[in-house]
């Protein structure tokens, strides 16, 4: 054991006080902590306070100086320490004349963070030690290792984007209303407005009105209140129910052509004219009352233009199934509707260089309707997939019906971007339409980029991906047999046919050149036999993230091999509406719901075991059902996806690395995958 004695005679006698003590004298105090920060990965907090006078050294310290700093963890397969100990707080640097070096010491407190993935998602114990010595001015205590035990709770599913995703729903609320802005419902309003406002300033003190700002916040409001109230009225997973429906679908696909014609000219939607009546009187009453109700007036009176544009907000919302996200896309709408009345508020003499109204706003109104039309497809095409049912009266149709396959989606798209291009160039005209003499720039830009992207579609008609539109024409095993991708399971040159058989038929089909199933129990019984592990897709007709994942991820050579050859694939749908036989029918244990189609199954199935509600969520099992690593959901990283394979993989041969060696493993002796 290393002793350091300073100042001589002095530190002798102080450090045979301290030996001759009864009481063990312990400068340091140590607290252990952890959270976490993503599906499977903790964060160890190592805080340690120091009392006065007191220093402990850094972990990067030199050799020959005193004794570092080190961090010792046990290993055990509930987890990997990933990466080294760092340092949270700056350590201070100085000359020691006792070690004739530069040394690295802390002192007071200081913080350490350690990441660790976890492997087991049902908790558990993280042991292991600080080794470290103290000093003061005259004297250095014997180096001592402080054990520690951290409990980690159960792991609890987390969405690794929801951040980024209210972020992403924001800005395309805030997108959505800045196009609001440019139609002839609400630009012609902006400088009525202010300068209303305006007006009312009162010129003895030359101050400005408050009243645009409160305008603007009251537009914010009536807004943000009403997707609260569309939350609440839905509840949590209300808004995934609505997408996943094939009636509520097939209502959105009517009702967006019906918006899409109105902006074309063929007739005008409006609100009652009563309720535009009676916010406008309530208006005239003045203060804070009467400017909220000049707000719910802009918004009624609007409601033509703004209308196409919320309800294709609701609809994009509504596939995520977030609680706050509606809420948080009529902000970002609202506060892009807000916008403009509080800055030429604050700005006048903006007002003078706004565009005129005129034969543009019209424009912009018509290019919204024909991209309503073409965006309505998304809708049909959910119906068809999902199908239509209704259990009172024991009507049911199991989609996909075969309505709108692949193919016809891409040539409907084709042809309405075409025609997009062509009005825009001034080719085709409409009832409202003024002619075109001069074409602008911006009008040739987005005319380019209509006829371009309608050429870049038309090799989708033979099978190529589309990957700028991954997820939202019908999945490439939806069509009408034209593409290389055809549906089903598809045996490639690889496909081993004792695998294919044991495969059963399903009117979901499977992605291109992937083997699956759809039912969990059957594909426990070919795990089994085969001896490999079972990868778990919750995915829905519906899911936009899902044929993303499917089309741009898993098809990848070096992700579709492991997937195709070292996992039992079977992808649940929950929202498939095959009707479960009566014996089979039962009620939830989580919630109590009735479970009366495979849709029901998946679903209680997935919110029971693991704790979420949203597509896709993919588990990785062993034949018992054990989770071999924590769950992942939408991942669009190919390296991180297929990481997260090659870890189910690694942890199914850990499992299974005592069974007998005459029982061959799909893993043989290879030592675990590693991915550089």
């Amino acid at each position: 054991m290393v002793h350091i004695f300073r100042k001589g005679w002095i530190g002798l006698f102080l450090f045979l006080v301290y030996t001759a003590s009864a009481q063990v004298y312990n400068p340091l105090s140590w607290k252990f902590s952890q959270k976490q920060i993503s599906d499977s990965e903790y964060a160890i907090t190592l805080h340690v306070d120091i009392q006065k006078g007191w220093h402990t050294y850094a972990q990067h310290s030199d050799s020959n100086g005193p004794i570092p700093m080190a961090f010792t963890y046990t290993t055990a397969p509930d987890y990997t320490v990933e990466g080294k100990t760092m340092d949270v707080d700056t350590c201070i640097t100085k000359y020691d004349s006792t070690f004739k070096l530069v040394v690295k010491y802390f002192f007071n407190q200081a913080d350490f963070t350690q990441k660790i993935v976890a492997h087991n998602l049902k908790g558990f114990t993280l042991k292991g030690n600080v080794y470290c010595q103290v000093c003061n001015e005259s004297m250095c205590l014997p180096p001592k290792a402080f054990d520690f035990v951290i409990t980690i709770p159960p792991a609890v599913p987390m969405s690794k984007s929801s951040g980024s995703g209210y972020l992403l729903i924001f800005i395309l609320g805030f997108l959505g209303g800045l196009t609001a802005l440019l139609t002839p419902c609400v630009f012609p309003m902006i400088p009525l407005t202010v300068s209303f406002f305006t007006k009312r300033t009162i010129p003895q003190n030359k101050r400005k009105s408050a009243g645009p700002y409160i305008y603007a916040l009251c537009i914010i409001l009536i807004y943000v209140l009403l997707g609260g109230l569309i939350t609440a009225l839905a509840g949590p997973s209300g808004l995934y129910v609505i997408a996943s429906n094939g009636w509520v679908n097939l209502i959105f696909f009517i009702v967006f052509v019906i918006f899409g014609f109105s902006f074309l000219g063929a007739f005008e939607i409006t609100l009652p004219s009563s309720w535009v009546n009676k916010t406008d009187t309530a208006s005239e009453k003045g203060g804070l009352l009467g400017i909220f109700f000049m707000a719910l007036t802009l918004c009624i009176v609007s409601f033509s233009c703004t209308g196409p544009i919320l309800g294709s907000l609701l609809a994009g919302v509504s596939q995520s199934g977030g609680y706050w996200s509606l809420i948080v896309g009529m902000f970002g709408f609202s506060t892009a509707m807000a916008l403009p009345f509080a800055l030429f508020a604050a700005v006048p003499h903006l007002l003078s260089k706004m565009p005129k109204s005129g034969g543009w706003l019209n424009s912009v109104k018509v290019v919204l309707g024909l991209l309503e039309i073409t965006f309505s497809l998304k809708f049909l095409s959910n119906a068809d997939l999902v199908g239509l049912h209704i259990k009172w009266l024991h009507f049911h149709i199991n989609g996909p019906m075969g309505i709108l396959r692949r193919e016809i989606f891409v040539a409907i798209w084709i042809v309405m971007f075409a025609i997009t291009g062509l009005y825009l160039i001034g080719k085709l005209r409409f009832s409202h339409d003024s002619e075109i003499k001069h074409l602008s720039v911006f009008r040739l830009i987005l005319a380019v980029f209509a006829f371009s992207f309608s050429l870049y579609l038309m090799p989708g008609l033979f099978g190529a991906p589309l990957k700028l539109l991954s997820g939202f024409p019908p999945p490439a095993s939806y069509s009408e047999g034209w593409t290389i991708a055809s549906s089903g399971a598809i045996e490639s040159d690889k496909t081993d046919n004792s695998k294919a058989s044991t495969k059963t038929a399903s009117v979901h089909g499977c992605p291109p050149h992937i083997n699956c199933l759809h039912n969990y129990d059957e594909a426990v019984a070919v795990a089994k036999q085969m001896k490999k592990p079972i990868m778990i897709d919750f995915t829905g007709n519906t899911c936009v993230n899902c044929r993303k994942m499917e089309e741009n991820v898993w098809s990848d050579p070096s992700v579709y091999n492991i997937i195709d050859n070292d996992y039992v694939l079977v992808s649940l749908y929950v929202d498939d509406q095959n009707e479960l036989p009566a014996d089979k029918q039962s009620v939830s244990k989580f919630d109590g719901s009735k479970i009366e189609t495979d849709g029901d199954r998946w679903t209680d199935m997935e919110t029971n075991l693991y704790k979420s509600n949203t597509q896709p969520l993919y588990v990785l099992v062993d034949t018992s059902g054990n989770t071999l690593i924590p769950q992942r959901g939408y991942t669009p990283d190919i390296v991180e996806y297929k990481q997260f394979l090659v870890d189910g993989l690694n942890a199914f041969k850990v499992k299974n690395a005592s069974s007998s060696s005459a029982q061959k493993s799909v893993f043989s002796s290879n030592p675990p995958i590693k991915i550089n």
